[in-house]
């Protein structure tokens, strides 16, 4: 059977000389080169999608693949599609590097300039253990579906619009339905997750920030299982210590709750930090709460702007959702879609808070009676965003709503011109 194998490459003159090569091995399969780690990503989870036996049995990354850094994007591949066998590619071939290499999940290294007999003998060798792991785990288990759980970021145009409130009802709808659900506040500096669910927990986000390999049991005992069922991640009390939880950082606290959960709800707040947005950048879903009045809706034509410039996000892969809706206001969501260029949510929020004053002033707002208008509408929400699991096994799919699976390394490839 041939060995399937599917190079990351970036350098056009390297991925040249890495195909050539691959071209010439023994019962060697070379498919279509992906030239950066979002790619390689989409790739590997499209292929998860249609079926296991869909995936190279092998996948070279390159050490300039971009932009994520090499032993990252090394390490969401060993997690996310265990199936797959990775061989970095790298001109520093030390003890050092090789030893990080094996540590963030590759199978083997392969020294720059690269030797025929080497790249073989190593192929072969990753070859073998990758049919070794699938004989082992079968073909059909969940352990090989590639896609982990979804994703979901709410971050608000300004201060006051929502963002919180939008986020813990997603979450509890989701845990509601059946589904293992995290609720994160990385909303560092003020976020108010613990104060709206009546909650202290000594442990917090920053405990993950310094732990470079976070292990189901280190993650189970920084989380704090609430009453609801959530698991809650929490922002420090302290807010300076907001400044410890760097981008990187949450990218792997990302991913490890991405691989433990089916949904992961991520409160970003209304100020935009490293973190908040890398948790952006790697989101299913990323939703921006907005209320319709001039100033939120400049709040958020300005940051979907702003994530474009620094390639966080584009604008057609956001999704603004309309709190404190109301048909008296003169602006409606057909008009906030024009102006900010970004997808609407087909749910809109009713402008109703006396339903919520009470909770939210004994912090206590996971009970919400359930024929609150407000309630139902969130709730509708998850289920347009496909966050909540049908009595049948399925997905409560919504109305006009697509995400695919942006992968928990989500990175924009810088464009062109």
């Amino acid at each position: 059977m041939p060995t399937r194998i599917l190079p990351a490459v970036g350098d056009a003159d390297a991925v040249r000389s890495v195909t050539t090569l691959l071209s010439q091995l023994p019962d060697a399969e070379p498919v279509a080169p992906v030239v950066d780690s979002t790619q390689l990503i989409d790739t590997l989870a499209r292929l998860a999608a249609e079926s296991v036996d869909e995936l190279p049995e092998v996948v070279i990354v390159h050490e300039r693949i971009g932009p994520v850094p090499a032993l990252e994007l090394i390490r969401e591949v060993a997690l996310r599609f265990p199936a797959a066998g990775v061989i970095l590619i790298t001109s520093d071939a030390s003890p050092g590097l090789f030893q990080a290499a094996m540590d963030y999940g590759a199978r083997g290294l392969v020294a720059l300039p690269l030797g025929y007999e080497e790249l073989a003998s190593r192929v072969q060798a990753v070859a073998q253990w990758s049919a070794g792991v699938r004989r082992h785990l079968g073909a059909g288990g969940d352990v090989f579906t590639g896609v982990g759980g979804i994703v979901v970021t709410v971050s608000g145009a300004k201060g006051g619009a929502g963002a919180t409130l939008t986020a813990i009802q997603l979450a509890l709808a989701a845990q509601a339905s059946g589904r293992s659900t995290a609720l994160v506040d990385m909303d560092l500096q003020t976020g108010d997750i613990a104060s709206y669910l009546d909650v202290q927990f000594r442990r917090s986000v920053v405990d993950l920030a310094a732990i470079t390999d976070i292990s189901p049991r280190v993650l189970a005992d920084a989380v704090f299982r609430h009453d609801t069922g959530l698991a809650l991640l929490l922002a420090p009390a302290e807010g300076e210590r907001g400044e410890d939880v760097t981008d990187r950082a949450a990218r792997q606290i990302v991913s490890a709750l991405r691989s433990r959960y089916e949904v992961v709800v991520i409160d970003c707040g209304a100020q935009l930090g490293g973190a908040g947005a890398a948790a952006v950048e790697m989101a299913d879903r990323a939703l921006l709460v907005t209320t319709p009045d001039v100033v939120a809706v400049r709040g958020a034509k300005r940051a979907v702007r702003m994530w474009d410039r620094l390639q966080i996000r584009k604008a057609e892969e956001t999704t603004v959702v309309v709190n404190r809706h109301s048909r008296a206001t003169e602006i409606q969501p057909p008009l906030i879609q024009r102006i900010t260029g970004t997808a609407v949510a087909a749910t809109v929020v009713p402008a109703n808070f006396k339903e919520l004053q009470s909770v939210v002033d004994a912090g206590r707002v996971h009970e919400l009676e359930n024929k609150s208008s407000v309630k139902q509408a969130l709730w509708g929400l998850a289920g347009e965003l496909d966050l909540i699991k049908a009595p049948d096994g399925g997905q409560k799919g919504g109305r006009g709503f697509r995400g695919g699976d942006r992968g928990s390394v989500s990175f924009r490839r810088r464009r062109e011109g």
